[in-house]
């Protein structure tokens, strides 16, 4: 028998809210060191890691769900086929 095809988790547009609201968490944290800390740099790194983050999120969110017994086939003396 076939498998039935795998559906995404989610609707597409929570990937695009992932990463943007990933770069704008971490660019306002980073713009807010950047002034505490009286750097120039921390905004960059802050929308850089957001997009990562945001990036993985998604990757999280949408991968396929796994069969749980996967790790090893159990066979049944009772099956004919």
């Amino acid at each position: 028998m076939s498998q039935p095809e795998e559906k995404p988790k989610g609707d597409p547009w929570h990937a695009f809210g992932y990463i943007v609201a990933g770069v704008a968490f971490y660019g306002v944290l980073g713009g807010l060191a950047d002034h505490w800390l009286g750097t120039r740099y921390l905004v960059a790194v802050g929308i850089l890691v957001g997009a990562a983050l945001g990036i993985y999120m998604t990757f999280a969110r949408f991968r396929p769900e796994q069969p749980e017994n996967t790790a090893h086939d159990v066979h049944d003396p009772q099956d004919t086929e």
